[in-house]
């Protein structure tokens, strides 16, 4: 059963929420995704707008806002329902690129009960699938999605990462996925009904919205337990994870977020690109911002501009191996080019902003070192896949 308190009746319709951006003047916003918020302050029964310096154009909605109303949206949500971004601790005794890149599983494959019934990833389940959605259990998705093993570099909150249990020099992965196919099918049966309506019964709608915030949960463990078997390592549980595409039903209003973290007093790992810094943050934001925090660098280049421009500034070899020395797995090259660093925003920026607004203290950074897309048909990853499945039985 759903544990949301739902509004009892909707409000008549009000005059145009309130919109608020939390950036610096020299920070990049879009002014089409400035556009985005307007059009979605004027719906009806929206209260209020809060627009995170990740802010960039989505399809219809703004990524990077949380917006409340008295009246559920699912678009605003939109279809990747439970997306989010959790961390792991991991132990390894020695982080070389090149060869961990070798070993990382073909995370594009689903686990099959049948076929992968020995897999001990399987572990990662306790209990039933939320939905009983199998496909695509396992698999990290497209776009901006990744799995990522990282070295805390520096320490910018002692006490915070005490609390959490890492220091610098320390492992870990980063993994950032989402419903993988739930969250689409529960979207699209609302719009082929109702387009970017309202939701007509809000309870059903957040009793499937649920299992799927559930399943991208439940997926992030099960990436991070795969990963950390063929790595020789032993899974843990997340020391952070917090979905950033849901909503959130708060004093008899719904809380949509688009790519808008949870920021009311919880841990949240803030992401940078794969060749750059990522930050976890102690966040502590207000009802001004609605109770959400920023959840990445944000794309300041579409993927059509980013593939253009990439492919004249950037060969594929320097998208592979990134600035600070970290690989990247990825054997779709226009996927590379789409997500190379050049096309988001100075997540440095994002992260002052948000300390700026106080929304959020940094507490750590961390530095990529194998970054995972997609495989790489010519690396060693399917052969090692294949043997690391022969030593299941033993493991």
């Amino acid at each position: 059963m759903s544990q949301h308190h739902l509004p009892r009746e909707p409000l008549p319709p009000s005059t145009p929420a309130t919109v608020t951006v939390f950036a610096s003047p020299t920070s990049w916003i879009e002014s089409a995704a400035l556009a985005q918020c307007r059009q979605v302050a004027a719906l009806d029964g929206m209260r209020h707008v809060a627009a995170m310096p990740d802010l960039h154009p989505g399809k219809g909605a703004p990524i990077g806002a949380a917006m409340a109303s008295t009246v559920l949206y699912p678009f605003l949500v939109g279809s990747d329902i439970g997306c989010g971004i959790a961390v792991f601790p991991i132990k390894l005794k020695r982080a070389v690129p090149e060869r961990l890149a070798a070993r990382f599983p073909d995370l594009d494959q689903a686990l099959d009960p049948v076929r992968d019934a020995d897999d001990p990833a399987w572990a990662a389940v306790n209990g039933d699938v939320p939905a009983g959605h199998l496909d695509g259990l396992g698999t990290v998705g497209r776009g901006n999605h990744f799995v990522e093993l990282a070295r805390v570099d520096s320490i910018l909150d002692g006490r915070h990462a005490g609390r959490l249990g890492l220091d610098a020099g320390d492992l870990v992965l980063i993994v950032h996925s989402g419903s993988r196919g739930l969250g689409e099918r529960i979207l699209r049966a609302h719009t082929e009904v109702h387009g970017a309506g309202p939701a007509v019964d809000p309870a059903a709608y957040l009793r499937s919205h649920d299992d799927a915030v559930r399943w991208g949960s439940l997926n992030r463990r099960v990436l991070a337990a795969r990963v950390a078997h063929a790595l020789g390592a032993e899974p843990t549980a997340p020391i952070v994870d917090q979905c950033h595409n849901l909503v959130e039903v708060r004093d008899g209003i719904y809380l949509h977020r688009k790519g808008a973290a949870p920021g009311d007093g919880r841990d949240v790992l803030i992401a940078g690109t794969r060749g750059t810094a990522s930050y976890l943050v102690a966040a502590h934001a207000g009802p001004d911002a609605n109770h959400s925090v920023a959840h990445g660098a944000g794309r300041k280049m579409s993927r059509a501009d980013a593939l253009r421009r990439g492919r004249a500034k950037h060969t594929v070899e320097e998208l592979r191996r990134t600035p600070v020395g970290s690989l990247v797995v990825c054997g779709d090259r226009q996927l590379l080019f789409e997500e190379a660093p050049t096309a988001y925003k100075r997540i440095e920026q994002v992260i002052a902003d948000l300390v700026e607004h106080r929304l959020a203290t940094p507490v750590l950074a961390t530095t990529p070192v194998v970054t995972y897309k997609t495989p790489d048909p010519g690396s060693a990853a399917r052969a090692d896949r294949r043997g690391h499945r022969g030593r299941r039985g033993r493991s």
